[in-house]
């Protein structure tokens, strides 16, 4: 089991440096380039993890990847909220919501959210 979580935990801070967000012109965006202190948070809570992870403590590691999940969660929400402020300034709601869906979520999520979810479920019994 501790070697399957230290799987999930390596995917996890792994995905942190894997592309995100693809915004043209610009290119693709980790973590860190979304914003520092979510980034933070995520090495943080995943430090968390390990902590559980290396003291047989099932219990911690897994309170801490669910805290992953919701950061994760709210992350995404937190993309597509700030997409939609970032082009408030159109004048038509049509135009807002055509250059928000311009930027587009990568691949890096799903080795975040695999990554998460692996810990959570190798501490079941």
């Amino acid at each position: 089991m501790k070697n399957i979580q230290l799987l999930g935990l390596i995917l996890v801070v792994a995905g942190s440096f894997l592309p995100l967000v693809h915004v043209p012109v610009i290119g693709n965006w980790n973590y860190w380039e979304l914003d520092h202190f979510l980034a933070i948070a995520c090495w943080v809570l995943a430090a968390g993890t390990l902590f559980g992870i290396v003291n047989n403590s099932i219990k911690i590691s897994r309170i801490f990847a669910v805290l992953l999940v919701l950061l994760f969660i709210f992350t995404l929400f937190a993309v597509k909220f700030q997409t939609l402020q970032y082009f408030s300034f159109m004048p038509f709601k049509s135009w807002q919501d055509k250059l928000a869906g311009i930027v587009k979520l990568r691949w890096g999520w799903i080795v975040e959210f695999l990554g998460a979810i692996i810990i959570i479920v190798a501490g079941r019994k």
